[in-house]
């Protein structure tokens, strides 16, 4: 099957959350399962490509794609992942992609995201190369589905090709004015109230996407329940229900070459369930390099987040003083509103035995802690999928989390009430203060008991969370999106 993979972000290249990973990661375990893959994503100048040798595409005549009056020169280069034979593909131009981030509040920002969508598809066309599937991911590709049925149905290479669109956040829609209807050439029979393009006056990228794409789905089952519900589906739950019968959720796969204690090349002391030695000794050295006391008797707490609302950093901040008087030590890693990194600061220097807290962010650190910690907290309001907490059941990481999304999907509450012998972490319902203080304290008091904690964290890291898995079900899903085409 020929996939034809286009994200905003991937790593290794460019990074800004949990897409990122996916379309660093699915692509090449497709490409595993026997897809040819090309992976065509925008080339910002802050792209992180040492060790890639990129070489610029010659094709037989010139990109160029216009958005409203202009028109935009396109450069595309190119690079093969020796492992998976992945093609990756980078849409280069400067004025719209050289900004020192890949998101903006520019003015532009619709252009910017317009001319990579319509570069992408005539990257496809240049190279005459017809995928079975586009997999477009979040609002920056939303408009592909629309232009393949619509702009670009002249073309005999799209005849057979389908369409499928993935929610990785339904919080980000890609909202602008009416105007951007004529700049990203949207024919005007898709934009009146309830149209396809069409939310409350505005263009939505996102509505597009969902609306018009041969399939639509989101990264856990749970989130796909959710996105249903006025609370969390954000204004998209009526257009989901349309969408209902070919609607679904996978629970995005880790990497296990790059997320796992026993390989992982970033902490200095690998480790594996049949031997958790390592997992102590990495804990040493965390706080020794933070400058905090060890006691090999208290549990460690640890968070890597963005330290907004969404990540439950409210919820927290209002029990926070209270978690940091529990018999425990808190490091945390991440950046985000002021308001809560402020509060966490004030914290800090009255408990500095008790609570770290680093307002930046580092990829070696974010796995030292995950390795280290002994409890992993993510009271997340919402969470599409959440990553944070596979790596944590891996790691033997115990994970304290609220019942919503992907977390609910992953984690298993350990209830001893009920003497359940599957529980993996710690859950709570309610959305506040009280009950995350409840669900860390219950925590801590079963890390006392040494040989109940071990079979918590056994039971989380024997847990499959890996591509492989996820991937197939995709597979599935491109076929139903074919089928969907056809009919």
């Amino acid at each position: 099957m020929n996939v034809a993979f286009i994200s905003s972000e991937a790593v290794p290249f460019a990074k800004t959350g949990g897409l990122a990973d996916v379309s660093g990661s699915l692509p090449h375990q497709l490409a595993r399962l026997g897809c040819k893959v090309k992976l065509i994503i925008p080339k910002y100048d802050i792209l992180n490509l040492e060790k890639y040798d990129l070489e610029k595409v010659n094709f037989d005549s010139p990109v160029s794609v216009s958005a409203g009056e202009k028109k935009y020169d396109i450069n595309v280069f190119s690079c093969i992942d020796c492992d998976s034979k992945v093609e990756i593909y980078f849409i280069e131009q400067n004025e719209l992609f050289n900004r020192g981030k890949i998101y903006t509040e520019d003015k532009d920002e619709d252009i910017r995201f317009i001319v990579f969508q319509k570069a992408a598809i005539e990257t496809l066309q240049h190279l005459n190369w017809a995928p079975d599937i586009i997999h477009c991911n979040d609002w920056q590709t939303g408009l592909i589905p629309l232009y393949i049925k619509f702009n670009y149905s002249w073309d005999k290479l799209f005849r057979k090709t389908a369409t499928l669109f993935t929610i990785h956040n339904i919080g980000y829609q890609g909202l602008f004015p009416a105007s951007t209807l004529f700049k990203a050439e949207i024919p005007q029979e898709l934009f009146y109230p309830m149209a396809p393009a069409e939310f409350y006056g505005q263009v939505s990228f996102l509505k597009a996407g969902i609306t018009l794409a041969d399939s639509v789905n989101t990264v856990s089952r749970t989130y796909a329940q959710e996105l249903l519900s006025p609370e969390f589906g954000g204004g998209m739950e009526g257009v989901l229900a349309e969408r209902q019968d070919d609607f679904t959720g996978i629970v995005n796969g880790v990497d296990y070459d790059i997320w796992s204690p026993e390989k992982d090349k970033m902490i200095p002391h690998n480790y594996s369930a049949d031997d958790l030695s390592g997992k102590l000794e990495n804990k040493k050295y965390l706080l020794n390099q933070l400058g905090m006391p060890f006691q090999k008797e208290i549990p460690l707490m640890g968070m890597v987040s963005r330290i907004v609302s969404q990540k439950g950093f409210d919820i927290l901040a209002r029990a926070v003083k209270y978690l940091v008087q529990l018999n425990a030590q808190w490091v945390i890693l991440g950046t985000g509103d002021k308001k809560y990194e402020n509060k966490l600061i004030r914290i800090a220097k009255l408990y500095p035995n008790h609570l770290k807290v680093n307002l930046y962010y580092n990829e070696e650190l974010a796995h030292l802690i995950e390795a280290a910690s002994d409890i992993f907290i993510m009271p997340s309001l919402y969470e599409p999928c959440g990553l944070n907490q596979i790596y944590s059941l891996k790691y033997g990481s115990v994970p304290v989390v609220r019942k919503t999304g992907g977390l609910a999907d992953t984690v298993h509450d350990w209830d001893a009430n009920i003497q359940n012998e599957s529980g993996n972490g710690f859950v709570f319902e309610n959305y506040n203060g009280y009950d995350l203080y409840a669900s860390v304290k219950r925590a801590v008091n079963c890390f006392n008991d040494k040989d109940l904690w071990k079979k918590i964290q056994l039971n989380g890291m024997k847990q499959d969370y890996s591509w492989q898995s996820s991937a197939k079900k995709y597979l599935e899903l491109y076929k139903n999106a074919l089928i969907n085409k056809v009919t």
